[in-house]
């Protein structure tokens, strides 16, 4: 029987690769994961941030970000995003 995939063995295989990344806080991000450390702190790159408001959700887009471990909620290897 092979081991099991630990969390964070499964984040480092995506590094380079598009990743979906839900927020606690309604954002929604996709981007290229660059790097990431022991407390899940990611540098996306080629980033499409997706913000709910009133008038629906608007997308804005960002060269490079560094999101907080402590503010993600859910991770998607792979995904598109919300469109």
């Amino acid at each position: 029987m092979a081991a099991a995939l630990q969390p964070l063995e499964l984040v480092d295989k995506c590094i380079g690769s598009r990743i979906h990344v839900i927020m606690k806080n309604d954002k929604e991000l996709v981007g290229t994961l660059l790097g990431f450390d022991d407390f899940v702190n990611m540098v996306l790159e080629d980033v499409k941030e997706y913000v709910i408001t009133p008038n629906g959700r608007e997308v804005h887009r960002q060269k490079k970000i560094l999101l907080n471990g402590s503010n993600i909620a859910i991770l998607v290897p792979g995904s598109d995003g919300p469109e």
